[in-house]
């Protein structure tokens, strides 16, 4: 039996009456436990969720942002409509009369499960038997707890698509070499931004156990983790020469996720909240293309009716595990907590939150 069947098959399923209700009762019922519950439940919904479960959300944000903000708050209950490794980093945060779950365990991320830790630590020993003792590992908060942890054991810190600049300027004061999990697009961008020519990083493919360069490896300034996100690797050049086509005064802004050719034909490029600022100070009348999820294209199209819109992809899908979260999986999650026997619970384990935290708190530091 595989990892995923196993997961699949620990997973409590929907109760049929939450399947067989429409959406008005869904609605009813989520509005109705939320106010009994009053401050003692707090919903965190990251901007990539559907309509209809973030209009119940208390706080709309980035990940990081979203767990800090429920750490924050006397709620005991923290129901994050989000995916897992951010209910994680909710955990690791929170005190512990705190408890976080997860309204659909199905709901994770496809670029962190890219680095699982039996991999990265076999990378670890294999580059370190070729580097020594000069290599720091970082990994965007878009990781599972157990990578987190990994890189706060080994002197490294968390990076996020805002501040991950900073983080990798201190990150060279440390070491001479860096280890970038998982995301190769955001680790390249960042690096390039800084300087370091493409020639002097490398990425390690997990799958094969291989490093893949070409040169002295000596030369080797990052290393990047074989991983993506499958929605932003999704916009390609083609998608920008089109728009330019097009539209040739309308202006292209893409998250640093995407790979480095888009970054580079691009006019901006910036983390969710960098792209959500932009949009909205930008003056009236102004034309935009953007590279991101579509949930949130489309919430940026309908609260900027005087700006005109368009996703860089037409065709793009909403991130599917992002969309596993939905109104009725939602009302199931605060019924089963007003009922007094909460599901899908998401708890991280002392050793491992205490690494994952040290992590964290390198770069919050900073």
């Amino acid at each position: 039996m595989n990892l995923l069947t196993q997961m699949e098959q620990s997973i409590s399923t929907l109760p049929d009456q939450y399947k067989n209700m429409n959406s008005d009762e869904l609605n009813d019922l989520v509005s109705k436990i939320k106010q009994n519950l009053g401050d003692e439940l707090f919903i965190p919904g990251h901007h990539y969720q559907k309509e209809e479960v973030m209009k119940f959300a208390d706080a709309r944000g980035d990940s990081l942002q979203l767990a800090q903000l429920s750490a924050n708050t006397t709620a005991k209950y923290i129901v994050f409509c989000g995916v897992h490794f951010m209910a994680e980093t909710a955990d690791i945060l929170s005190s512990d009369h705190q408890s976080v779950y997860l309204p659909d365990l199905r709901a994770g991320c496809s670029m962190a499960d890219m680095a699982d830790i039996k991999q990265t630590e076999v990378a670890w020993d294999e580059l370190t038997s070729k580097f020594g003792d000069t290599i720091l590992p970082m990994t965007y908060v878009n990781s599972t707890a157990a990578i987190k942890s990994f890189v706060g054991q080994n002197g490294g810190t968390t990076v996020t698509s805002s501040n991950a600049k900073r983080v990798m300027e201190w990150a060279f004061t440390q070491k001479e070499r860096l280890l970038f999990l998982p995301d190769q697009h955001l680790g390249r961008n960042t690096a390039y931004n800084l300087g370091i020519p493409l020639d002097q990083m490398a990425v390690w493919n997990p799958i094969t156990e291989t490093l893949i360069y070409e040169g002295d490896l000596q030369n080797i300034k990052v290393i990047l983790w074989k991983g993506h996100c499958s929605v932003h690797e999704n916009f390609t050049e083609h998608n920008i020469k089109q728009v330019r086509n097009e539209h040739p005064d309308m202006s292209v802004i893409v998250h640093p996720e995407c790979r480095r050719e888009v970054v580079a034909l691009s006019d901006y490029n910036g983390s969710t909240k960098y792209i959500i600022d932009t949009i909205e100070n930008a003056p009236s009348g102004t034309k935009w293309a953007i590279g991101t999820e579509m949930n949130l294209v489309k919430r940026l199209i309908k609260e900027h009716p005087d700006k005109q819109i368009i996703s860089l992809n037409p065709h793009m899908c909403p991130c599917l595990t992002m969309n596993r979260i939905d109104l009725a999986h939602l009302a199931w999650s605060l019924d089963s907590i007003e009922q007094g026997n909460p599901v899908n619970q998401i708890k991280v384990n002392e050793e491992v939150s205490y690494y994952s935290k040290l992590a964290l708190d390198r770069m919050l530091s900073l």
